[in-house]
């Protein structure tokens, strides 16, 4: 099935977590980091012996990710890393667009507007770092991390876990891209516009500049990914 040996190191789940919910966590990092790749099949007994844990809750923390639709459970084939088609990424890049608009317009109308910028500037100057040292993995890891910022300083927890997984396909995707045109593309401006929309409290530019970013994404990936379409 592939190396999956990097997937673990097992230690007992924080109290607050289940180890079906850790397990769930190790598996969809796996995917995102691209560890677990697109279209490969997965056996259980292999994860149980990985993660020497029982198949009970393995099978708990692989239907979650079924439920998610990372992993897809083929009738007389087995279980598979879920693929995605340039259909799925319109559809990705659709849906985080009205994710964080909402997120967006979330934060416009608090009361901590401005600090939520200074950390979406502060996460932009490290992505310029990141160019400059031609890091384009970091760059990727770091456009990311605005995105999950911006869901995550709405304090919505209905919202945060919606993006979840969507920010899980769209690693998958950048895993996919790196070394890519994508991956070195500059992202630079484009973010600091959409942090100082925020500080702004200009929703309706917030609003339209997420869409674009969002669509432009969408169509640079898809590119990258099925050229010949």
């Amino acid at each position: 099935m592939g190396d999956i040996s990097a997937l673990i190191s097992v230690s007992a789940p924080p109290p607050q977590q289940s180890m079906p919910a850790m397990l769930a966590d190790r598996l969809r990092a796996a995917i995102a980091e691209g560890r677990l790749r697109p279209g490969q099949q997965l056996f259980e007994q292999d994860l149980a012996a990985e993660f020497d844990v029982s198949r009970g809750p393995l099978r708990e923390a692989i239907q979650r990710l079924t439920q998610e639709e990372l992993l897809v459970n083929v009738r007389n084939r087995g279980l598979f890393v879920t693929t995605l088609s340039a259909a799925d990424i319109e559809d990705i890049c659709r849906t985080r667009a009205a994710i964080e608009r909402a997120a967006g317009l979330e934060i416009i109308r608090s009361t901590t507007r401005a600090a939520a910028a200074d950390v979406l500037d502060a996460i932009v100057d490290r992505m310029s770092e990141a160019v400059a040292r031609h890091d384009d993995a970091e760059v990727a890891e770091i456009d990311i991390d605005f995105h999950e910022q911006l869901v995550a300083l709405a304090h919505s927890p209905r919202l945060s876990r919606a993006h979840r997984t969507l920010v899980v396909e769209t690693r998958m995707c950048l895993s996919i891209l790196e070394g890519t045109e994508y991956a070195t593309r500059d992202r630079i401006t484009d973010h600091h516009t959409l942090a100082d929309a925020i500080r702004r409290a200009d929703g309706s530019t917030f609003g339209r500049l997420i869409t674009l970013h969002m669509e432009t994404a969408a169509l640079q990936i898809r590119s990258a990914m099925f050229p010949a379409d």
